[in-house]
């Protein structure tokens, strides 16, 4: 069938992108035809450089490529063209700096009918992206603007090569021939990069489309993300109302939309999307209802958006997409991770998420209770969070936890912040390090700021240690430590039952990885500072009258492995466990409780594979995993100190010298016993040690990172 040349015109916020990687190829193709044709436009971006070619004019900085690859004209991008391939901690997703408004003024501009097929279009807000990034296809909801990411492009533009589809208002294109045609961009990006995966992302309707294309190609490397997908379509809780809309008057269709609007979506959630998390409660409401007031007569737009003629017809397409989704299911082999709301007014999504679970061979659930149909544009939301929570993202056929790993951005920060604000205010952290020359300051000055650096020290009851440290080192010296953890933690076994974002979720974004040899290797070859805890689990999860005791292993192997590349190695004493909280049953008391006893067994039978000490003897193996009960005392606070740096550097010798690794190992777990007693004498000495001298000296003098402690 000849294809039907169209004019595309196109606003300065997007881009054709139909090319491969490193090229400026772009075109549209026809559904049911294999002809390609090039388009006219205004202002672009191609492959995220601007272009100069005005509508009309001839495009010299255009590369395109004839069908058998070669190019007309000089390629405008090289591969050093794009960015490094590191981001550093606290990089800037811009998350928050589009909104529901960007998507409604971007919408206005791309509705023009202009009897075009369906085609990929890149936003000039997706950036220059990572090289090597994977290619990401966003399919549209019910709106087929393609627009739906708007809130995440920034973010996702810096990790993907983000392609979105846009399916033009008054296309009719039945679901089947989306799915082949969708099917074929898979098939050429595969046969591009066919070692790197390529994501899927469905919202609502795209969710049954990917879902359908992942069915269709079961052996190309797939990640599917869909969110509250269409699939339950069949048992919406508006299928009533639906037969109404053919019978409504063309004048009141304007009503539709707007109604629509308010049942997919929470507005005020939407409305708060920018608004800085930081503010106070009174800033944060005012900003607020300014946002709703801009907000609210702009949804009168979507009846443009979606027509009345059109509306009917997608409301047919989602009942055929639903239909024949559901049918495949079981052909599905790629790895899905199914985003639910909670307050879906439009679709089941929540059921729908535990169906897709069970009958999807490789799927995971996230969800989130609060939030409605059109999640992707709500606050609190944010895409790429999830994706690296999940450890979904990669660039290769397995997940990488090291090279794979995408540092957490500035927006993140502020949520853990604001998250954790009670716990910072409830502990009060003093953190102390020591410099070469043996003086001990306030700060981390004292940990080097060039790595590899290993920090070793004592774990303590339920790692409440943890958040503070992770906190300061972004704040002080925006580091980001790499974690060495259980490997349970990475497990499907630590997810709860409501499946909503947990604390494994936070310690995954921020870099948490599972304990192994080969962890700590990569790790030292690319220079990361590392968090070591020796003692694991067994002190982690330590019984009465045992704080402050090390339980480490006899083996110094991460002494010889630090050794290997260099490493400096840091040991710290962390004390204030016995001033948070009060053990009330450890484990000896829970194993004489007979249904307790029970399950905890039967738990660790379950977590017998992930047992990181098997083989090893004495109490360090001794390492039954469960859930202790505390009782919250009037809290006092957490002292940190950081010892004098052992440099490995120069040191190989102790790669076959074990008496001189084991040496070093047993001046580091003296020197984590010396800080703690340290620590233990001079918090005597500090008047603030208590939460009410804190918390009067914030409210007349400083804030909490001032408030003074002991003179070192």
């Amino acid at each position: 069938m000849a294809s039907v040349v169209k004019s595309f015109g196109i606003s300065n916020h997007f881009t054709l992108n139909l090319g491969k990687p490193f090229c400026t190829r772009f075109h549209v193709q026809c559904v049911g035809s294999r002809d390609s044709s090039v388009v006219s436009y205004d202002s672009v971006k191609v492959n995220g450089v601007p272009s100069a070619v005005e509508k009309g004019n001839k495009m010299d900085s255009v590369d395109f490529e004839n069908e058998n690859g070669s190019s007309t004209v000089g390629k405008l991008k090289n591969e050093n063209d794009f960015e490094e391939e590191k981001l550093e901690a606290l990089w800037d997703d811009g998350y928050g700096t589009q909104t529901v408004k960007d998507y409604l003024d971007h919408a206005k501009e791309i509705i023009s009918p202009d009897g075009g097929p369906p085609r990929w279009f890149t936003p000039i807000s997706c950036g220059p992206h990572l090289r090597n990034s994977p290619v990401l296809l966003f399919l549209p909801g019910m709106d087929g603007l393609g627009l739906g990411l708007t809130l995440h492009h920034k973010s996702l533009g810096k990790v993907f090569d983000v392609r979105c589809m846009h399916i033009p208002v008054h296309d009719r294109t039945p679901f089947v021939e989306l799915v082949e045609w969708v099917g074929e961009t898979v098939r050429a990006e595969h046969n591009l990069s066919p070692k790197k995966p390529i994501y899927l992302v469905g919202d609502s309707f795209g969710g049954c489309l990917a879902l359908a294309v992942a069915a269709r190609y079961p052996k190309i490397d797939l990640l599917v993300v869909v969110a509250n997908p269409a699939t339950s379509f069949g048992r919406s809780q508006l299928q009533p109302f639906f037969p109404l809309l053919e019978a409504l008057p063309k004048e009141l269709h304007i009503t539709v939309p707007y109604l629509l609007s308010f049942v997919m979506g929470d507005p005020v959630k939407m409305a708060a999307v920018n608004i800085d998390m930081m503010l106070s409660p009174t800033q944060y409401f005012e900003q607020l209802a300014g946002n709703l007031t801009v907000l609210l007569p702009l949804l009168s737009g979507l009846a443009n958006i979606i027509p009345k003629a059109t509306l009917i017809w997608k409301l047919k397409l989602l009942k055929t997409a639903a239909a024949y989704t559901i049918s495949r299911l079981h052909a599905i082999r790629a790895e899905v991770l199914v985003i639910a709301s909670g307050k879906d007014n439009m679709l089941p999504s929540e059921d729908e998420a535990r169906r897709l679970l069970r009958s999807i061979q490789n799927c995971k659930i996230k969800y989130f209770k609060d939030n409605g149909h059109t999640i992707l544009l709500e606050d609190g939301i944010n895409l790429l969070t999830i994706i690296k929570a999940t450890c979904t993202y990669r660039r290769s056929r397995k997940h990488d936890y090291v090279m794979d790993f995408l540092p957490p951005s500035m927006s993140e920060f502020k949520q853990t912040v604001v998250e954790n604000r009670w716990l910072r205010n409830y502990t009060g952290p003093v953190i102390l390090s020591t410099m070469e020359d043996g003086k001990i300051v306030r700060g981390l000055s004292g940990v080097p700021d060039e790595g590899p650096v290993l920090l070793v020290g004592y774990h303590m009851l339920m790692g409440l240690e943890v958040i503070p440290l992770v906190e300061e080192f972004l704040r002080e010296k925006k580091i980001m430590f790499r974690g060495i953890a259980h490997p349970s933690l990475f497990s499907h076994l630590m997810e709860g039952e409501n499946k909503e974002f947990s604390f494994t979720d936070h310690l995954r974004i921020y870099g948490a990885l599972p304990v192994s040899p080969s962890s700590l290797f990569k790790l030292f070859s690319t220079k990361s500072h590392v968090l070591l805890y020796p003692g694991g689990a067994r002190e982690f999860l330590h019984r009465k009258g045992e704080e402050y005791k090390l339980f480490w292993p006899d083996q110094p192997e991460f002494v010889r492995m630090a050794a290997r590349f260099g490493a400096t190695i840091v040991p710290f004493g962390v004390v204030g466990e016995d001033d948070i909280a009060e053990l009330v049953l450890d484990y000896d008391d829970l194993m004489k409780i007979p249904f307790l006893s029970d399950r905890i067994r039967r738990d660790n039978e379950r977590y017998k594979s992930f047992n990181v000490r098997a083989g090893m003897n004495g109490e360090v193996a001794n390492q039954d995993l469960y859930f202790p009960v505390l009782l919250p005392k009037v809290p006092g606070r957490l002292y940190y100190l950081f010892g004098k740096p052992i440099h490995t550097k120069g040191r190989k010798d102790m790669l076959k010298d074990k008496e001189r690794a084991r040496e070093v190992y047993l001046q580091i777990k003296s020197e984590v016993e010396a800080n703690m007693k340290y620590l233990l004498e001079k918090r005597k000495e500090d008047p603030y040690r208590g939460i009410f001298d804190r918390t009067m000296y914030r409210a007349l003098y400083a804030s909490m990172d001032q408030v003074p402690s002991f003179e070192p």
